[in-house]
């Protein structure tokens, strides 16, 4: 009796600590909530933008692209929570680039692609291809998806964007995205959204008011729009026309602001020292700039006193080269001082400089330095001998502008967006983050790196489809903080790792 009541309580001791494992071992979750559109009605929703509203990527406009553009992301989650259809202007192919009538648009070229190195034309890989977009036959809207590339905000509100006859104008008035769009020829783009009575709309533009600047290393081929001015010329009362419309038949929203150049690659991939030089060219380039650099000694000892030249410039703008790499590139800076206004005696000689850290390297310039003028002539290498142009180089007074435009853009866009009660994305500390150490979702981890950083494209400028999903759970997440969504309470932001960081050469 003794010995079967000592069983018993082993057995009663083995199953209560048995017990005890299995409670701190086991985990309860709880269910997670019913998705709710909260107080936001998304039952038309329509995108309005520019090409990172239409799903621009690699350099172009494709219908894969498309499918994984931010708005397109959104409406499928928006779908779950009351959303209705969300029609989109979709390319012809996957190769991108479009023609009229079976010619190609100079400029609108198919894709870039990676060519094991770095981005390459996708005709480099594959072979010569048709591109079959073409503006002769063009889809049928209207389109819940108004991002049109290349746009800037005044853009939004003119009347012949979409006008083919402007595609033969000097300069071109017309949009061939848009012409592909619109609802007529003198349609515009807010107009075509407005049509749809919109209950929630995207509203992101003002990136391509001071991209066009800094592409064009801010040249003044392509200016800053100013932040005053009427509507369809400031951006200030620009972007507050928009919103006023928007929201006039009691549309809710969401907008995003513009982040800074030097958060994306295409400004912060091209070091400004990546010439290496063997020492015989080294020495022969230095002897042709021998006269140069004895003109700018000669012009400081002349001007010595007067303030008008100092010895700083001046050992600035000496040009030397070395044997090896790391040498940087030769640069012509217009912010130097023109030495032939003050003295006639130094006219000849030029504003130029070797780059320094400080200046900002377009990444199309990577293929334009190192190349012989005069094949066969190291004497006529760009970016040595021959000095890079403005355009391809953003020195610190035009970063500075371009700063000075975005925070002023930008501050607009906060207000305007607290004024009316909008949901507000902070995409520039999104960007600045993605540059600044990277962002983890979902077991993975971007950042602005080009190709490798999963974030970018090859053109360095636009999201990959990965970079759009982040981008469209940050959407959300504002979207739930203003109108009380739950998306992501509810586990309904997306997985980005569901999403691609780059696109086969073949793909079709």
């Amino acid at each position: 009796m003794k010995t079967f009541k000592y069983i018993l309580l082993s057995t009663l001791f083995i199953a209560f600590y048995s017990c005890e494992d299995d409670d701190s071992n086991t985990v309860i979750e709880e269910p997670l909530p019913e998705l709710t559109a909260g107080s936001a009605d998304f039952s038309t929703y329509v995108a309005v933008g520019n090409s990172l509203t239409a799903g621009f990527t690699d350099n172009a406009l494709f219908k894969a692209a498309q499918e994984n553009a931010t708005p397109n992301i959104l409406s499928q989650k928006f779908a779950l929570a009351g959303g209705g259809d969300f029609s989109l202007p979709l390319m012809e192919d996957n190769f991108g680039g479009i023609a009229f009538g079976g010619n190609r648009l100079p400029g609108f070229n198919p894709r870039l692609v990676f060519g094991g190195a770095g981005p390459v034309p996708l005709e480099s890989v594959v072979g010569p291809v048709t591109v079959t977009t073409d503006l002769t036959s063009n889809p049928t809207g209207p389109f819940n998806n108004m991002g049109v590339p290349g746009a800037k905000s005044f853009h939004l509100l003119f009347d012949g964007y979409g006008n083919p006859a402007g595609l033969q104008t000097t300069p071109t008035t017309a949009n061939p995205y848009f012409v592909r769009m619109a609802s007529a020829p003198n349609a515009t783009i807010l107009g075509d959204a407005m049509a749809q009575s919109p209950t929630f709309f995207s509203l992101w533009i003002g990136n391509n008011d001071v991209l066009g600047y800094a592409t064009s290393g801010g040249d003044g081929s392509n200016p800053i729009t100013p932040v005053d001015g009427p509507p369809g010329v400031g951006f200030n009362q620009t972007y507050g026309a928009l919103v006023t419309t928007l929201t006039s038949q009691g549309a809710q929203g969401v907008v995003a602001n513009i982040p800074y150049v030097t958060d994306i690659p295409h400004f912060t991939t091209v070091p400004h020292n990546p010439i290496p030089l063997d020492a015989a060219t080294a020495t022969a380039v230095n002897q042709a700039y021998a006269e140069y650099n004895g003109g700018i000694q000669a012009a400081l000892a002349a001007l010595a006193g007067t303030g008008l030249f100092t010895e700083e410039e001046a050992n600035l703008r000496m040009i030397n080269f070395s044997a090896g790499a790391g040498n940087a590139v030769v640069i012509e800076d217009e912010s130097l001082t023109d030495l032939g206004a003050i003295n006639p005696a130094f006219a000849a000689l030029p504003k130029i400089r070797q780059a320094t850290a400080d200046d900002l390297l377009v990444l199309t310039a990577s293929s334009f330095i190192g190349t012989e003028a005069v094949p066969g002539n190291p004497l006529t290498v760009n970016g040595v001998a021959v000095p890079l142009a403005d355009r391809w180089v953003l020195i610190p007074s035009e970063q500075a502008e371009i700063k000075t435009a975005i925070d002023a853009f930008n501050a607009t866009i906060k207000a305007t967006a607290t004024q009316a009660g909008l949901a507000f994305v902070d995409a520039n500390a999104l960007l600045n983050q993605l540059a600044n150490g990277g962002i983890s979702s979902n077991s993975f981890t971007l950042n602005s790196s080009l190709v490798f950083g999963g974030a970018f494209s090859l053109d360095g400028i636009h999201p990959t489809a990965r970079g759009n999903a982040l981008i469209a759970n940050e959407f959300m997440k504002a979207i739930d903080a203003t109108y009380s969504s739950n998306f992501e309470a509810s586990g309904n932001l997306v997985d980005i790792g569901n999403y691609p960081t780059n696109y086969s050469p073949t793909l079709q």
